[in-house]
């Protein structure tokens, strides 16, 4: 049995002893966006600037690009990688069903949010992966019956980044929706929509999750472009939104907890982890 540590840090909704474990030849079904995407948005109808599948990406670990936001691996490799498990292809590259879905598929698109209308046209929103994931649950049945099909959709760890592209979207494309809403009511259209997709893979057979919540996006450098005026140079709105949104996943995980029978979850603090990287660089090989 492997335990499954959301690597480089970690969490912490449950502690260690209660993370999500993964038996050896566990399935993983990953959404979200490009933290996560391995090559979906390769093959759809997207610009560049949702589309990894040119130099330099993937340079220095698969020699060649692949569709990941990475000039190597992504954090969901690494985590396949520990629990010596098959790291899951996209879920739109051809050929896929017969040899990966028993292994889990990966769903992600990179510039995806929890809302439909986040960028929308150029990326797969979460509503969308989701209902690819039960696509994937019935050609299991098909292929192997209910009983074992069941089984392994229980079995399966499903990882989910997803957020940053909601909040990003409104600064990079001019939008007035957060003229229209509360910083809150924003934050709780995109938790609401996150809650209707959990609750539905939990419906379709999820038990065990991953989640990843939210760097400081005010400080992102596309963002830190729109405020140079100010100390630090951050987008402090972006920021707020952040901070908000990782409040609300964190208490929406425990409600969810509580509510659902056999849902577990581990929530890898990506914030902490991001901001310890950009404080001391050198720690973590960087200078």
């Amino acid at each position: 049995m492997v335990v499954l540590f959301l690597v480089m840090g970690a969490t912490h909704s449950i502690n260690i002893s209660e993370c999500i474990r993964l038996e050896r030849g566990t399935a993983l079904f990953i959404f979200g966006d490009s933290y996560f995407d391995v090559g979906n948005n390769n093959y759809i109808n997207t610009s560049t600037l949702d589309q990894a599948n040119f130099w330099p990406y993937g340079q220095s670990f698969f020699k060649s690009p692949t569709g990941r936001f990475s000039d190597g691996r992504l954090i969901s490799d690494f985590i396949a990688e520990y629990a010596n498990v098959p790291v899951p292809p996209p879920f739109l590259q051809p050929g896929n069903e017969e040899d990966y879905y028993i292994n889990g598929t990966n769903f992600a698109s990179a510039g995806a949010g929890s809302l439909v209308q986040t960028f929308e046209g150029a990326v797969i929103d979460l509503k969308t992966q989701v209902n690819n994931y039960k696509k994937v649950k019935f050609w299991l049945r098909n292929k192997l019956g209910s009983s074992r099909s069941d089984k392994i959709l229980r079995s399966s760890v499903y990882l989910i980044s997803i957020g940053t592209n909601d909040y990003l979207s409104p600064f990079l494309t001019n939008s007035t929706v957060l003229s229209s809403y509360s910083r809150t009511q924003y934050v709780q259209m995109v938790i609401g929509n996150l809650t209707t997709v959990v609750e539905e893979i939990y419906k379709n057979g999820g038990r065990k999750f991953g989640f990843l919540n939210l760097g400081d996006l005010g400080c992102l450098p596309g963002l830190r472009m729109l405020n140079p005026l100010t100390k630090n140079g951050c987008l402090e709105e972006a920021s707020k939104l952040a901070k908000l949104h990782n409040l609300e996943l964190h208490n929406l995980l425990l409600g969810m907890q509580q509510r659902f029978k056999g849902f577990t979850y581990s929530l890898y603090d990506f914030n902490r982890s991001l901001r310890q990287r950009m404080n001391h660089p050198s720690r973590y090989g960087m200078h």
